[in-house]
């Protein structure tokens, strides 16, 4: 009886125990960056035709937010704000580095796009840094694309830096294969796969690294171009498109095509293989016994490429794509399983902004770190929590012409409400986004006193943020054809 009512107690023990080493226990840090995907490519955010189950169960045993953004339309600058948790004007990287502005313009457009800051600056502060002087040991695999040797991951916080450099896609060697030509990445065997080669690095720091708190910053290039596929996974997704008689539909967006349906055989297997990697760094968690105490973050890092090189997905629901003002453009899907705090299974449509993730990181950790420069992000812990939270105002300003088809634009998003800016010719636009999700009806005209409140408060930002602006093209021939 003495033994059954000590085996009782400590039935009741262990668990108050677990629960408390859990608390005290510094969390870790996993975080899945995804290029170019767009917010309907999962399964769990309505894709019919693509297969996402470890995303998919990612949102099942987590939160799935409907309104989280980019901070910009194209992949550098959205980078450096989740690095920095500050707004692209900040920061000065306002377009995929690499990207001609200035003077060194050549295309036949009404303005110069703006210079832009051509590196993450070794001034900023990143979350690396944050986290590593407070004892976490930190990781990076894939793709960085913020600056030239001596302004990558290892420059920026980060211990190990495996695939990291200054391109912005898999272009040397055999792209998505190896040998790869990556001199942040040594080659492995012919033919192995890069988005499953850089989960097993991360699953293998994760094991390394079990025993101490640790960011794990998995920044695939999946699912950019070059569109290449494994085989086996392309083939599956020609038989899926021919089963269901799936054929190629186009729209007009200004005077790009746009793709309608989401039909692209190679993409498919591009997602579908993303979508691998992430399971096994799921696994990875579970195996090594880090899935409780470890936050898992899910985002891309601007929308889906639907108007330009090779046009392979459609954001339907949403208007436009990569390089795009409008919601396709900047709406991401976006996840987080934080064990023990986020509901399973459940939904928040709370906007937010990648510069959000800084600041709630640093809660979550319970830093207060010092802070060389303002920082423009929002905790959403409150909204992790299941409550209502008012983000406020989400700004963006694109002052360049992209690959895309778009033109210099601005925006800022308040509630359901949503102003658009073309700075060619000072155009605004204004939607309602809980009436028009696809920014069908611009209603400028019928709301007039929002259109001049929100424009007001899109200067206000700019000024304040330092934003650089386009300026007119002296050399541009109206009797030619524009280069957007």
């Amino acid at each position: 009886m003495k033994v059954f009512r000590v085996l009782l107690l400590l039935a009741f023990l262990c668990p108050a125990v677990a629960q408390a080493d859990q608390k005290t226990k510094p969390l870790n840090f996993v975080f899945f960056l995804v290029d170019d995907l767009g917010w309907s490519d999962l399964k769990s955010f309505g894709s019919s035709f693509y297969d996402t189950p470890n995303c998919d169960r990612l949102a099942a045993s987590g939160m799935k937010f409907t309104s989280a953004y980019a901070a910009c339309p194209v992949c550098s600058p959205t980078r450096a704000s989740i690095m920095t948790g500050r707004y692209p004007t900040r920061t000065g990287v306002t377009d995929y580095i690499g990207a001609a502005a200035g003077k060194a313009w050549r295309r036949n457009t009404r303005l110069l796009p703006a210079t832009y800051t051509r590196q993450l600056e070794l001034k900023e502060f990143t979350l690396a840094e944050a986290l590593k002087e407070n004892g976490y040991a930190t990781f990076f695999a894939g793709k960085w694309h913020l600056g030239n040797e001596g302004f990558w991951p290892e420059n920026q916080g980060f211990d190990i830096n495996q695939g990291g450099h200054h391109r912005g896609g898999p272009y040397g060697g055999k792209k998505y294969f190896s040998p790869y030509g990556n001199p942040r990445l040594e080659d492995g065997p012919d033919g192995e796969h890069l988005p499953d080669r850089l989960a097993s690095e991360t699953v293998k720091f994760m094991a390394t690294n079990k025993n101490k708190p640790f960011l794990a910053y998995l920044s695939f290039y999946s699912v950019h171009t070059p569109l290449i596929s494994r085989t086996d996974l392309r083939d599956k997704y020609l038989a899926r498109k021919k089963e269901r008689g799936l054929e190629a539909k186009w729209g007009k967006e200004h005077n790009r095509q746009v793709r309608l349906v989401q039909e692209h055989a190679v993409y498919g297997g591009m997602v579908e293989a993303m979508d691998l990697a992430v399971g096994k760094v799921l696994d990875g968690l579970k195996e090594h016994g880090l899935e409780d105490n470890t936050v898992v973050f899910f985002m891309s890092d601007n929308g889906g490429l639907s108007t330009s090189e090779g046009h392979p997905t459609s954001n339907l629901p949403l208007r436009g794509g990569k390089g795009w003002m409008y919601e396709g453009g900047i709406r991401e899907p976006m996840m987080v399983r934080w064990p023990g705090v986020t509901k399973p299974g459940s939904v928040n449509d709370t906007p937010v902004t990648s510069t959000d993730f800084f600041p709630t990181i640093m809660e979550m950790a319970g830093l207060k770190p010092q802070l060389p420069l303002p920082i423009d992000g929002v905790s959403f812990t409150t909204a992790l929590r299941g409550k209502p939270q008012d983000r406020g105002a989400l700004y963006w300003h694109y002052p360049h012409y992209g690959n895309q088809g778009n033109a210099p634009t601005a925006a800022v998003r308040e509630g359901d409400w949503k102003l658009i800016e073309w700075y060619e010719d000072g155009r605004l636009e204004l939607f309602n986004l809980a009436d028009d999700i696809g920014e069908k009806t611009n209603l400028a005209t019928k709301h007039p006193d929002k259109v001049k409140a929100l424009a007001a408060k899109l200067a206000a930002w700019r000024k304040e943020t330092g934003a650089r602006m386009p300026t007119k093209n002296a050399n541009f021939d109206p009797g030619k054809r524009e280069g957007r």
